[in-house]
């Protein structure tokens, strides 16, 4: 069973990286990352701007560089693609 992970953790991945962090501004989000909690033992990653996913695969390695467990989805009709991310 997947151990228990914070946003707030994966958001410090973020910033250490040197990624920008996307902000809510004039009704849309600025080019960035995203990150959300999805309960205990799951994070959201999603990036914000072109390039999407590219920015995500890139993201991905690194995670799981620092042992992370990253799957890469996408949501329900053609939403938007996102990195679910766990401990293992």
């Amino acid at each position: 069973m997947p151990r228990r992970i914070k946003a707030t953790e994966i958001r410090a991945r973020v910033i250490d990286a040197g990624l920008d962090f996307s902000e809510f501004d004039g009704g849309d989000w600025d080019p960035g990352f995203r990150v959300e909690q999805s309960g205990p033992r799951q994070v959201h990653v999603f990036y914000d701007g072109p390039g999407e996913a590219d920015q995500l695969e890139a993201f991905t390695s690194e995670l799981r560089g620092a042992g992370y467990c990253v799957v890469a989805t996408q949501q329900d009709r053609g939403g938007r693609r996102r990195l679910e991310v766990t401990l293992p």
